[in-house]
């Protein structure tokens, strides 16, 4: 299993990578503070500085369409775009992003949603899903005519990444999370 300093390494193509949260925002306090402990004292001065250039946003064009990829939000890095969000929010994104596909994540959560002619896809996870599917997930967007996506869903060695995680000093629930895709902690692990 790769430790978030290996996946932070300037390996990494800068120009196709946004900032993530999770060193920007901590959702629950007293593990959050203890990932970020743990994180901050293995990431290499390297990666540090890697980790400093990435870019809050990427825009581009395909096929005609103005892509815009953020991590949490066109608006801030840590807002969640949950699918059940309010019309309205979705909306004024719409208007005032510029952008005709807006890509993103943050929520962990994949779903792809259309509002006033502006296509909204959250890709999901990779390394920690919050959907109740423990495998990796990815969009494969197909931007010709109207836009579309096409989630894919990657098997990889769960058990070997939670026994990974149980043995560092980071609390179990980060190895439940990803035996569970971040189901309920009631939920059976894998």
């Amino acid at each position: 299993m790769r430790s978030r300093s290996e996946c932070a390494g300037p390996r990494r193509r800068p120009s196709w990578a946004t900032s993530g949260c999770a060193y920007h925002d901590l959702v629950d306090q007293e593990l959050g503070e203890r990932s970020f402990a743990w994180t901050k004292a293995r990431v290499t001065p390297e990666n540090k500085a890697y980790l400093q250039m990435l870019v809050k946003e990427i825009r581009f064009e395909a096929d005609g369409k103005r892509v815009l990829l953020v991590h949490g939000s066109p608006r801030k890095i840590n807002e969640y775009l949950f699918e059940d969000r309010a019309l309205s929010s979705f909306q004024r994104l719409a208007a005032t992003s510029n952008a005709d596909i807006i890509v993103f994540g943050h929520t962990h959560k994949p779903y792809t949603k259309s509002v006033d002619g502006v296509t909204f896809l959250n890709v999901g996870s990779v390394g920690k899903p919050k959907d109740g599917d423990w495998r990796a997930c990815y969009a494969v967007l197909d931007t010709t005519d109207m836009p579309s996506a096409v989630f894919r869903r990657v098997e990889y060695d769960v058990k070997q990444a939670a026994a990974a995680i149980r043995a560092t000093e980071l609390p179990d629930e980060f190895a439940l999370d990803i035996e569970t895709g971040g189901a309920p902690r009631s939920a059976a692990a894998r």
